[in-house]
């Protein structure tokens, strides 16, 4: 089996930095998806492209995967730098700002 690991990225509609800080083992598909005849649904025979564990660290999940016999692929995250001003939008209006404010 065939696995990789990885720290999932934010989504795009939050800024915010929640579910970011787990490390996640994700199965490879194993067979393709085909399309149902009857109903037109996409299934698959592969029960193990539906399973997601979440592990608090890398090390955890690289252990999961070695006493499993899971060849595991490890994908390391793209950290962003930490830009976030000080006072951001109250900066604007304050009376000692260093630029004066206008339109």
């Amino acid at each position: 089996m065939r696995a990789r690991i990885y720290q999932p990225a934010r989504t795009a509609m939050s800024s915010g930095q929640g579910k970011t800080k787990v490390w996640v083992l994700e199965y490879a598909p194993a067979s393709r998806r085909e399309v149902d005849p009857l109903m037109g649904w996409t299934s698959s025979t592969d029960t193990q492209a539906q399973v997601k564990m979440r592990f608090d660290s890398k090390e955890a999940a690289l252990v999961y995967a070695q006493d499993h016999g899971v060849d595991a692929q490890v994908v390391e995250p793209n950290k962003r730098k930490p830009n976030i001003r000080a006072r951001g939008y109250a900066e604007n209006f304050a009376v000692d700002r260093r630029v004066p404010w206008t339109h």
